[in-house]
């Protein structure tokens, strides 16, 4: 697996990530989130070709290559892992678009969100 989303992405989905993933290895759940799968993102471990694109569009810096994991995140690369181990319980990601096709303006974090989210989630 090239590059991992971690929890940091958790009730975030800014979808930056998917707006430029040149292969649409991105997945998020189809239906409803569980205690294993949370409303996050994920990247398909097998299909990510670790272009890095991902990785600085993630206002929530919730994006890490998997050899810069920090420890706090390791048990994400399973949770990642399982848009492939159980594909049909997701989809490839999509942009928000509007009724003419137009994407959606997004709300950008702010310093302190950003920080306040790594601080929950125990991030360095």
């Amino acid at each position: 697996m090239a590059y991992i989303i971690t929890r940091l992405c958790i009730d975030c989905l800014d979808r930056g990530c998917v707006e430029v993933c040149p292969v649409n290895c991105i997945y998020q759940q189809n239906g409803p989130a569980t205690a294993d799968r949370p409303n996050m993102l994920y990247i398909h471990p097998t299909e990510c070709i670790s272009c890095s694109a991902c990785e600085p569009e993630c206002p929530w810096k919730a994006i890490y290559e998997d050899r810069e994991l920090p420890a706090v995140f390791s048990e994400d690369t399973a949770v990642n892992a399982q848009c492939e181990q159980q594909p049909a319980a997701f989809v490839v990601a999509q942009v928000q678009r509007d009724a003419e096709g137009r994407l959606l303006p997004k709300r950008r974090p702010t310093t302190e969100e950003v920080s306040a989210n790594r601080a929950k989630w125990g991030a360095p």
